[in-house]
């Protein structure tokens, strides 16, 4: 019988050699195909939850209702000791002012962040290879091409984003909105479950404004036609560079077979990470804010009349 050692080596390496011939790596798209479009100035929130039961019970007096969209055209993540240039991310969510100030967040059906994916520096190679360890080693040796080698990241959502800040959208230095995501790394190699951070021990990103956004203020029609005495409201917040460097990072976790490649991506990439050592940069980000004008001239129906409307300006 050959060694343990030698057979979970070619446990390992048949597997792989699997996942290399079956998986298909295909990026993330910021312009998710879940997403509507929607006329006028109604476009930015293409993916607002208006029919979530939390947004059609608001009245209008005690809970109105908003929708969010924030995107950036591009940007930095850092991780531990990985560096890479991120495509379009947007996030969007339904928000629910309570009387007292406060407000609770409601993420659509797909997720409130998606992005576009973005390849790690290297590639597979970059990450564990060269090595001394003979499993990794015999990996090293089948990276034979580009298709072996690429390895995606892909920031998703891993949770509802909490603590939105309205005035700190508004102006610079403070955290804008807490939002907890998990990053998917993919290679034939690496399989389909290999993570870093998860909806159990997420990155919690807190962007703030590196600099004060423009401000605007439009009014629309419930369609999203512009009109000065429209029923609706939108707040526009653009321009801004978003940073954060007060995030943590956990290490990665489901990479290759039964997670046996975990801990060759965590000792190339420096992870786990303590806060201070990550940072995110978000370019050009604008964020918008739509709801009605006057919603306490609707009671008990501005839950029920803001998805009527963003249903109207459906293309």
């Amino acid at each position: 019988m050959r060694p343990a050692s030698t057979r979970l080596r070619a446990g390992l390496l048949a597997t792989c050699t699997a996942l290399g011939a079956f998986a298909t790596i295909g990026p993330a798209s910021a312009d998710a195909s879940s997403a509507t479009q929607l006329a006028g100035d109604w476009a930015p929130f293409s993916r607002c939850p208006v029919d979530d039961p939390a947004m059609l019970a608001a009245d209008g007096r005690t809970d109105i209702v908003q929708c969010i969209a924030s995107h950036s055209a591009s940007g930095t993540i850092k991780l531990g000791n990985t560096n890479v240039v991120t495509g379009a991310s947007d996030l969007q969510v339904g928000v629910v002012q309570h009387t007292g100030g406060t407000n609770s967040l409601v993420a659509p059906a797909g997720g409130a962040l998606i992005a576009d994916s973005a390849d790690i520096p290297g590639g597979l190679l970059g990450l564990m290879c060269p090595s001394n360890i003979p499993v990794i080693g015999d990996i090293c040796r089948q990276i034979t091409n580009g298709t072996l080698n690429r390895v995606t990241a892909t920031v998703e959502s891993a949770g509802t984003p909490t603590d939105f800040n309205l005035t700190a959208g508004a102006t610079s230095g403070q955290p804008i909105i807490a939002i907890p995501i998990r990053i998917h790394l993919q290679n034939p190699f690496l399989g389909n479950s290999c993570y870093i951070g998860s909806a159990a021990h997420p990155i919690v990103l807190r962007p703030q404004n590196v600099t004060a956004p423009t401000l605007g203020i439009q009014r629309f029609d419930g369609n999203g036609t512009p009109d000065t005495a429209g029923d609706m409201n939108r707040l526009s917040l653009v321009n801004a560079s978003q940073t954060d460097t007060t995030f943590a990072v956990p290490g990665a976790s489901g990479c290759g077979l039964a997670g046996l490649l975990d801990w060759a991506v965590n000792l190339k990439t420096g992870l786990p990470s303590a806060a201070g050592r990550n940072s995110v940069v978000l370019n050009s980000a604008s964020t918008y804010l739509a709801g009605l004008h006057a919603p306490g001239t609707v009671v008990p129906d501005n839950g029920k009349l803001l998805s009527q409307y963003w249903h109207s300006a459906v293309q």
